[in-house]
C-alpha cells in the first residue's frame, strides 16, 4: 500500500497538476493546466458557473478521472490507494440522509472512517446547538452545513476540498459557517481548497487563489503576492485605443468612461507620463482576467511546477 508521504519535499504541496485536463466528448471541462498549492493554506477556486471549478474538484477527491496530464496530492498520485483517507470532499448539495438524525450521520461517520475523531465532530455540532436526536431532513441549510462540515472534519484531513460551501445560505449563516470553517481549519492544520463565485467569501477568507475561466487557468498564486504585481492606472485620455506609455507593460484590462482611461497592468518598471497608479483590489483583478480571456495568465513563482515554461513567473 502506497501512502502520502508524511514528510519532506512531496508534503509540501498539497496539490500539484501538471497538463491537467477533462474532456467530455468534443468538450473540455479543464483543459491543460499547470498549478500546485501549498500544504497548509486557504485557497479559492474562482470563475464563473461552468468554468471548471467543480471537474477541478472531483478531479482532486480522485470522483472523476482525468483525460490526460498528471496529478498528486501530498506527492503521491491521486490514485494511488492510501490517497482517499487523507482527503474530504464536501460537494455542493451537502448530502445528506434526510431520514438520519445527527447522531445516525455522526456514528456513520465513525463506521466509514479509521481516522474519525468523535470529539471534533460533536464540538462542531454542538457549537451550533443542534439536537443530536433531530433528523437531517428537517434541518436548516445552514444546520445541514454544519453537520456535513461535522462530518469533513471528523475525517481528520490533511485536505478538505469544498464545491461553494456558503452557497444558497442567508448572510447570517453564511457568516457563522465561514467563521467554523476558518477556526477548525486553523486549529486543524487542515489544507482548504473551496470553490466560490462570490468573490467577497474569497477576498475574507483565502489566502492562496486559482482562478479559471473556459476551462482553463487564469491565475493562480499567493493573493499578495498576485496584488502586488498589478497596478491600477489611471488618466486623461488623450489618445484613441492604449496610450503607448501604457501599452509598454502587460495590459490586462482597459476601459474608457467619457474621457477618463483606467486600465490594469502588470507593471514592467515605471508607470512615464501623468498617470496615477494604486493597487487594485482583489475583487478588480480577478474579475479583469475573467472578462478579458485574452490576457496572458499569471502564475506566481510559489504556484508554478518547476519544469513548466510556458508561464509568467513572478516571485511570491
Amino acid at each position: 500500500m502506497v501512502g502520502i508521504p508524511p514528510s519532506g519535499e512531496g508534503s509540501r504541496w498539497a496539490i500539484e497538476a501538471r497538463g491537467l485536463g477533462k474532456r467530455y466528448r468534443r468538450r473540455w471541462a479543464v483543459r491543460d493546466c499547470s498549478f500546485r498549492v501549498p500544504a497548509g493554506v486557504v485557497c479559492g477556486l474562482v470563475g464563473s458557473n461552468g468554468a471548471g471549478k467543480s471537474t477541478l474538484l472531483n478531479m482532486a477527491a480522485g470522483i472523476t478521472r482525468p483525460t490526460g496530464g498528471s496529478l498528486r496530492l501530498f506527492g503521491t498520485p491521486v490514485a494511488e490507494a492510501g490517497v482517499p483517507a487523507r482527503c474530504a470532499f464536501l460537494a455542493q448539495d451537502k448530502p445528506l440522509f434526510p431520514r438520519f438524525t445527527v447522531e445516525d450521520h455522526l456514528r456513520m461517520g465513525e463506521e466509514l472512517n479509521p481516522r474519525w475523531d468523535r470529539e471534533v465532530a460533536t464540538r462542531i455540532v454542538r457549537s451550533g446547538k443542534l439536537p443530536l436526536h433531530a433528523r437531517a431532513g428537517a434541518l436548516s441549510g445552514g444546520q445541514r452545513s454544519r453537520v456535513a462540515l461535522a462530518l469533513a472534519f471528523g475525517k481528520r484531513p490533511d485536505l478538505l476540498l469544498l464545491d461553494e460551501p456558503l452557497a444558497e445560505l442567508d448572510p447570517l449563516a453564511a457568516h457563522e459557517i465561514a467563521g467554523l470553517l476558518m477556526s477548525e481549519a486553523a486549529e486543524q492544520g487542515t489544507t482548504v481548497v473551496m470553490s466560490s463565485h462570490q468573490l467577497s467569501d474569497v477576498s475574507t477568507m483565502c489566502d492562496y487563489l486559482l482562478a479559471v475561466a473556459d476551462g482553463r487557468l487564469r491565475l493562480a498564486g499567493e493573493v499578495d503576492a498576485l496584488l502586488s504585481a498589478h497596478s491600477l492606472v489611471t488618466g486623461a485620455r488623450l489618445v484613441d485605443g492604449v496610450p503607448p506609455e501604457i501599452a509598454r507593460h502587460t495590459v490586462v484590462e482597459s476601459r474608457v468612461v467619457g474621457r477618463q482611461f483606467t486600465g490594469l497592468i502588470r507593471p514592467e518598471g515605471p508607470v512615464e507620463g501623468d498617470w496615477r497608479t494604486g493597487e487594485p483590489t482583489l475583487e478588480e483583478v480577478l474579475l479583469a482576467y475573467l472578462r478579458s480571456p485574452g490576457a496572458p495568465p499569471l502564475i506566481t513563482a510559489d504556484a508554478r511546477p518547476g519544469d513548466l515554461d510556458d508561464a509568467p513567473e513572478v516571485a511570491a
